[in-house]
């Protein structure tokens, strides 16, 4: 499961030690709640369901999904539906493909989520060979999912403004000085990219 709101509070409060600007954002905003998500199959493919789709629209077609595959969308299930019925359920092609590739892994056993390695980058690269499961995907799985303390989602955007938001930057930083920003962070950059989303949400209100 994902960062606890202890382990949040503890990891900012180590990282606000060493970035006092951080530190004055977190007195600004507050600490932020927990992000938690099941781990596991289902989760990656509700991951795919909602790619660039609202949030609204994403739900619907994990509905109707689910009416037909059965509660989780069980990749037996997934595997073996044809194309057009789950078309109708509003899942595109390029989507199918994605959602079987992921299903296929799973029932061959070419990938165990609950044996994933315990080195982030070996763990990002496993997960990336899911067709649809770039690295932004497999970084919110392993932050939110499994809560891994160190995950810093540096090409994530809302990451990049509020990170140059609360350091005060005059520009938005790109993703590799964001990566270098964080280094000082370190081991507990998750818990400051959780509470960055928190910062850019009141931001934004």
């Amino acid at each position: 499961m994902g960062l606890s709101k202890e382990m949040i509070k503890a990891g900012l409060d180590h990282a606000a030690a060493v970035e006092p600007r951080l530190a004055a954002a977190i007195e600004s905003s507050g600490y932020p709640e927990p992000r938690i998500r099941p781990e596991g199959y289902e989760t990656l493919l509700r991951t795919i369901v909602g790619q660039q789709v609202s949030v609204a629209s994403a739900a619907a077609v994990w509905n109707k999904l689910e009416a037909r595959l059965g509660g989780g969308c069980p990749p037996e299930a997934l595997i073996t539906t044809e194309f057009d019925e789950l078309r109708a359920c509003g899942l595109s092609r390029q989507k199918q493909g994605y959602a079987r590739s992921l299903a296929e892994l799973i029932l061959s056993g070419g990938l165990d989520l609950a044996n994933l390695p315990q080195d982030d980058e070996e763990a990002i690269a496993l997960l990336t060979k899911i067709k649809g499961i770039g690295r932004w995907s497999a970084e919110i799985y392993m932050l939110f999912a499994q809560g891994r303390p160190d995950i810093w989602p540096a090409g994530d955007l809302a990451i990049q403004v509020g990170v140059g938001n609360f350091l005060g930057l005059p520009e938005r930083p790109t993703e590799q000085e964001i990566r270098e920003i964080a280094q000082s962070w370190s081991p507990h950059r998750g818990a400051v990219a959780i509470f960055t989303w928190h910062h850019y949400h009141v931001m934004v209100m």
